[in-house]
């Protein structure tokens, strides 16, 4: 029942701070309609945060290193694009402790496509993400848009990392219902899917979908581990402790401090940790053991 100490975790959802993290927002800034969003946020679901960390420093490749070190974290899930330098700058540095992701927009359609083809060429990227209710417009999980991309997330074997469940943000919930996951498990079943900020309130369906579908996995992203889900534990525990993965939410949201300080409060089994921290992470998006 105890977290273990030996286990080097694999976060699944980490940044790199910086001065002005506003950027990370701008995408989404259309679809925002209401005052505080728009003006007074930080980021778009700060109203449900408590002491959304800040890095006061000069280095902020290094500072992450440190608060990684800190809390064992082996390697880490960072989202990369073509102007994000801080990241680039932190896989050629770091490539041991950091591999990379791509947020993609269907919208943008084969050009989405052949920037997915190079960005996995160019830097190695292990995932692809998606937010269904973030985009402008926005589009469902098991819209034609997509599919074009994963087709090519089962040429290239990357695992789609969604969001499921009511958006955190001001955002229409209807892209992102945990039942749209059915048809797209169905009809690729190559394809690795892992839902990303808990897909409440549809939990039960989350899990009940995982046991149906074996390409179906489930990330703690944006939560921190005492709002994790009893269904979900219960659903580790006992016949799903190779589809629940770690994901923190540094610093968009969560201190590494609190995640692994409330970590060992939560009732997995024994033989659910280690999967849970490390193991599954290294199945799913094939990383080095």
């Amino acid at each position: 029942m105890p977290m273990p100490a030996d286990v080097g975790v694999i976060d699944l959802m980490l940044s790199i701070p910086g001065e002005d993290n506003s950027q990370w927002y701008e995408y989404m800034k259309p679809m925002l309609l209401d005052e505080e969003s728009r003006h007074l946020f930080k980021m778009p679901a700060q109203y449900m945060f408590k002491d959304i960390p800040a890095a006061d420093t000069n280095d902020y490749i290094a500072y992450t290193i440190t608060q990684m070190d800190k809390h064992n974290i082996e390697r880490a899930m960072i989202g990369l694009d073509d102007h994000n330098e801080s990241a680039k700058t932190a896989l050629e540095k770091y490539p041991d402790r950091f591999f990379a992701s791509y947020e993609a927009n269907p919208n943008n359609a084969m050009d989405e496509v052949r920037k997915i083809e190079r960005l996995h060429r160019e830097y190695g990227i292990k995932a692809v993400t998606g937010f269904p209710s973030g985009l402008c417009p926005q589009v469902p999980i098991n819209d034609k848009k997509w599919y074009p991309i994963y087709a090519k997330l089962v040429e290239l074997d990357l695992p789609l990392c969604v969001c499921v469940g009511v958006p955190g943000p001001r955002l229409p919930m209807a892209p992102q219902k945990v039942e749209l996951l059915d048809e797209v498990c169905w009809f690729f079943p190559e394809l690795k899917v892992v839902m990303r900020h808990g897909a409440e309130p549809w939990e039960d369906l989350a899990w009940k979908l995982m046991l149906k579908y074996p390409n179906l996995y489930y990330s703690t992203s944006a939560f921190a581990p005492r709002f994790y889900p009893e269904s979900i534990i219960e659903f580790a525990n006992t016949r799903g402790a190779d589809k629940i993965l770690y994901a923190g939410y540094f610093p968009m949201g969560l201190s590494l401090e609190r995640i692994f300080k409330e970590m060992p409060e939560v009732p997995f089994k024994d033989h659910v940790w280690p999967k849970f921290l490390r193991k599954n992470a290294v199945k799913v998006f094939n990383l080095p053991c």
